[in-house]
């Protein structure tokens, strides 16, 4: 979406910054737009540790798909459990998308459908 010269500007001059998770403990996001994508293969501890980084004129925004988590069974989603946790606090909105906003290609939202029909059997059979 940027040129690749403006974009090299930018993040050599820490305008914009791609930091992967890990390198956010101890740092406090300030003055900044955040954005952490893939969220729901972060752990419950890794999702913590983002959300308390923001400063005072930060703001974020999480993405993840709850239906493509990869995490290991045993182990829950930082984002599944986000969600749960913070669900009644102010300033803290929550938008879901569902197959109407799929804009790939045609044969996705059919695919969303199967998967979804499937899984509702599987629900109600046990």
């Amino acid at each position: 979406m940027i040129p690749v010269n403006k974009l090299n500007f930018y993040m050599t001059n820490r305008i914009i910054e791609i930091a992967p998770l890990a390198f956010m403990r101890g740092r406090t996001l300030d003055n900044a737009f955040i954005i952490l994508d893939e969220a729901q293969n972060a752990t419950n501890l890794q999702l913590k540790m983002f959300l308390t980084r923001l400063g005072p004129s930060a703001k974020s925004i999480v993405t993840g798909d709850l239906t493509q988590i990869d995490l290991p069974r045993n182990q829950q989603s930082g984002l599944e459990r986000a969600l749960n946790i913070l669900q009644n606090i102010g300033g803290i909105a929550t938008v879901y998308l569902g197959q109407e906003d799929v804009i790939r290609h045609r044969l996705v939202k059919k695919i969303i459908k199967a998967y979804e029909r499937v899984e509702q059997a599987d629900k109600a059979g046990n």
